[in-house]
């Protein structure tokens, strides 16, 4: 389950970063970076965790908010992974896109320029084509089915170590994305035929677009900071997403109907750079990983919580929230399994990821 590193170079983005580094006294956050074991500093008590003198402070990218609960989490595992190695590792958290984006995320890991970062499944679909199981529709009929089968090495190890070779990265595991549905200006979707005609917007990826095609409808590929404006204006439809994404980015209040379509649970990826991560002792090896366990456990609980937050107040605002003929589209979508698993090991993996739903 290797593919040929395809990623654009971002050296832009790497000297930035560094200059950031270099800004704060080097390894993002007070001494010289290590290269290959990250930088040894004293982590911000907000970036997730003290380090003790001679400690190595890893550098932790990802582009949500500080109240987001990926942030809350990796901050919480960095405090975590510090107490369990008494100061010898631990992590600051640099949230907002601050140190890039995801695509630019994948080259700074591999280059040891930052040491982990989060991405979603399509950022690694770029490097391994069989990371498309986790962004297709039907794969997973709920976020605890899916986060059960994700973080379980027994199926998934062999995937997530597969870019250790090409790419010098190490996929540690998920973060839900939660259950996307769509949502659209002029009444709610129902059935599939529902959807016939409507522009949709879409993330640009083959999985997405072929999704809405599937539907009847006509995805527009479209920037996330441009869908209120387009919704707005009528140059879609509607879009797909989240609750949360829904509520935040009140999107509600230019498509007020949230159809529970629930056609895909998404999933986001912690990834970290392989030579960094095996530089641990096992002892500290271990304490990372149960500070990783610590970490997906409760963001699935924040996950949880703040989408029954963001549906109160997005119902607050104005909009509605129905239930859909949820066979017809499952029917519907099935389909795109065939059309995007097309190898033996990706019809393998989907029965192993499916197994015990």
């Amino acid at each position: 389950m290797r593919t040929t590193f395809r990623v654009a170079s971002v050296a832009m983005t790497a000297v930035a970063a560094l200059a950031l580094a270099s800004c704060l006294g080097g390894g993002g956050n007070g001494e010289e970076s290590t290269g290959e074991a990250g930088g040894e500093a004293a982590a911000t008590e907000d970036g997730g965790g003290g380090v003790a003198a001679g400690g190595t402070a890893m550098r932790l990218a990802h582009n949500q908010t500080e109240t987001h609960p990926t942030d809350i989490a990796l901050k919480d595992m960095g405090t975590a992974l510090a107490d369990g190695t008494e100061g010898r590792w631990s992590i600051e958290v640099f949230p907002n896109a601050t140190l890039g984006d995801q695509g630019e995320y994948i080259q700074s890991v591999s280059s040891g320029v930052i040491d982990m970062a989060i991405v979603s499944a399509p950022q690694l679909e770029n490097l391994n084509k069989d990371f498309v199981i986790f962004s297709l529709p039907t794969v997973f009929d709920s976020i605890d089915t899916q986060m059960a089968a994700a973080t379980d090495l027994d199926k998934v190890g062999e995937i997530y170590a597969s870019l250790e070779a090409s790419n010098n990265i190490t996929v540690v595991g998920p973060f839900t994305q939660g259950e996307r549905s769509i949502y659209t200006k002029d009444g709610p979707v129902q059935t599939p035929a529902d959807v016939e005609g409507k522009k949709i917007r879409v993330q640009e990826a083959p999985v997405f677009i072929s999704m809405i095609n599937a539907l009847g409808g006509s995805p527009t590929p479209m920037a996330y900071s441009e869908v209120y404006t387009g919704l707005q204006s009528g140059v879609i439809d509607g879009a797909e997403n989240n609750e949360i994404s829904y509520q935040t980015q009140k999107h509600f209040e230019v498509a007020p109907y949230y159809s529970y379509t629930r056609h895909l649970v998404g999933a986001d990826f912690l990834i970290i750079n392989t030579n960094v991560l095996n530089s641990m002792t096992e002892e500290d090896r271990a304490a990372f990983d149960e500070a990783w366990t610590g970490a997906w456990e409760q963001h699935t609980e924040l996950w949880k919580e703040q989408t029954q937050a963001a549906i109160a107040d997005a119902e607050a605002g104005g909009a509605t929230f129905s239930e859909v003929d949820a066979e017809a589209f499952n029917e519907a979508l099935k389909p795109l399994l065939d059309e995007f698993l097309t190898t033996p090991e990706q019809q393998a993996l989907l029965e192993v990821l499916q197994s015990g739903q």
